[in-house]
């Protein structure tokens, strides 16, 4: 963190000499992002994917839950090596829980990326003709917490974006 902070002040250094020609911008991705109209379209994907991982999840608990029961259910005089068998499946469902859960929560954080990332283009895409065709020297994303002050000079281009995108 203190070294991008220091990379940051030193790489804006030189240019802070040349103030007087140096065009200054700052926009707010998040904000752009909030209201990209894909990103509900990604929301909706992710959140059916989840709930099917969540039906999943549930039957594979409940599968826990009943051989459980019947362990606790067995007659004292059961022989113990029918007990450990049914402790080993409920050990084994247990293990197939939790693969599951690692398994889901990569392939939504996969699937995530996946969809996100076009929107993340797109906005990149907008900031990148925005800063051309206003002749910015730097754009800066308040949304990044690198950015500790802002002064009068630096004109919020976050309006100029969204019109890019055709978003209001």
């Amino acid at each position: 963190m203190l070294k991008k902070l220091l990379f940051t002040v030193l790489a804006a250094l030189p240019l802070c000499l040349a103030a007087q020609t140096a065009k200054f911008g700052v926009f707010n991705s998040q904000q752009i992002f909030d209201l990209m109209p894909e990103k509900a379209t990604a929301e909706k994907t992710l959140n059916d994917v989840g709930n099917k991982y969540q039906e999943e999840y549930k039957k594979l608990q409940e599968e826990f839950e009943k051989k459980y029961t019947e362990l606790q259910n067995l007659a004292a005089d059961t022989p113990q090596s029918i007990k450990d068998r049914r402790l080993q499946e409920i050990q084994e469902t247990q293990n197939k829980i939790q693969n599951f859960e690692q398994m889901a929560a990569q392939d939504i954080q996969k699937q995530q990326q996946t969809l996100m990332a076009p929107i993340s283009d797109k906005i990149n895409q907008a900031v990148q003709a925005v800063g051309a065709e206003g002749g910015y020297t730097l754009l800066f994303d308040l949304s990044v917490p690198a950015v500790t002050y802002i002064g009068a000079g630096a004109e919020d281009v976050t309006a100029k974006i969204k019109a890019k995108l055709g978003l209001q």
